[in-house]
C-alpha cells in the first residue's frame, strides 16, 4: 500500500516547464484580436473598412512571422516539433478515443494540424481580400491589378473561406474547453504565462532568442509597411 501511495504521489507531481516563448504568445493573442476586429469591421462596413484592410495586412504579416518562427524559433514553436505524419496522428487519435493519456509539452498531433488549418485559413482570408470588392464601397488594394472575373473569384473565396475559418475557430475553442474543463489542463493560462504543467521535468533550452525575434519581426514589419506604401 505504501509503495502504491508513493507511486501515486510520483505520477501526480507536475512540473511547470517553459513551452511558449513571448513571441508565440503575442502572435496567438494578436491573431485572436485581429480576427475579432476583421469580423466586426466586415459586418459593420463603411469607413471602418479602411482599417479592415490595414489589419488584414497585419494578419498576413503575423502569418509570415509565424512561418519564419516555425523554422528558426524556439523548440516547441518549430513545425518539426508538432507536425506529425498521418500514421502518428492516427495512432494518437486511436489512443485518445480509448482514453489513453498523452503528455505533450507542445501541441499534440491533432493540435498541430489545427494550427496549420488556422494559419492557412487566415492566410487565404487575407490574401483573397487583397483582390476582393464589394462592388459598392470597398476594393482590395490589389483589385485594379486583376480582371473583374478574377476579382469576383477572390471575393467568393473571401466570403466562403471566412465560414471555414469560423468552423476552425469553433473546433479550436471546443478542444481548448475540453482540455480546460474535462482534463483540467489550464491551456489558456499556459498561453498567457508560457508555462505548462507536465509530469516530467524538462531540460530543453527555452532561453529566449530576442535578437532572432527582433530581426524576424522587423523584416516582416518592413515588408508589410512597403506593401502598404506600394499599393
Amino acid at each position: 500500500m505504501l509503495n502504491l501511495l508513493r507511486a501515486h504521489i510520483t505520477t501526480s507531481k507536475r512540473y511547470a516547464i517553459s513551452v511558449w516563448d513571448i513571441s508565440i504568445r503575442l502572435f496567438h493573442w494578436s491573431l485572436v484580436a485581429g480576427i475579432g476586429f476583421m469580423w466586426f469591421s466586415g459586418e459593420e462596413g463603411g469607413n471602418i473598412m479602411t482599417w479592415h484592410i490595414y489589419i488584414g495586412y497585419c494578419m498576413l504579416g503575423l502569418i509570415l512571422y509565424r512561418i519564419i518562427w516555425g523554422v528558426i524559433g524556439s523548440p516547441y514553436a518549430r513545425f518539426s516539433s508538432f507536425i506529425k505524419g498521418p500514421s502518428s496522428t492516427l495512432i494518437y487519435v486511436k489512443g485518445f478515443l480509448k482514453g489513453k493519456k498523452h503528455d505533450y509539452p507542445g501541441h499534440n498531433p491533432l493540435g498541430g494540424w489545427m494550427v496549420i488549418l488556422l494559419m492557412l485559413s487566415v492566410f487565404v482570408q487575407g490574401f483573397s481580400g487583397l483582390f476582393s470588392s464589394d462592388d459598392i464601397f470597398t476594393e482590395g488594394p490589389l483589385y485594379s491589378f486583376v480582371s473583374s472575373k478574377t476579382s469576383d473569384f477572390f471575393t467568393s473565396i473571401h466570403h466562403l473561406n471566412f465560414n471555414v475559418l469560423l468552423a476552425a475557430i469553433a473546433l479550436h475553442i471546443i478542444a481548448v474547453a475540453y482540455h480546460q474543463i474535462i482534463k483540467k489542463e489550464p491551456l489558456v493560462k499556459s498561453m498567457l504565462t508560457g508555462k505548462k504543467l507536465m509530469h516530467q521535468p524538462s531540460n530543453v533550452n527555452m532561453r529566449p532568442n530576442y535578437l532572432a525575434m527582433f530581426i524576424s519581426a522587423s523584416t516582416v514589419a518592413a515588408g508589410v509597411y512597403l506593401a502598404i506604401e506600394l499599393t
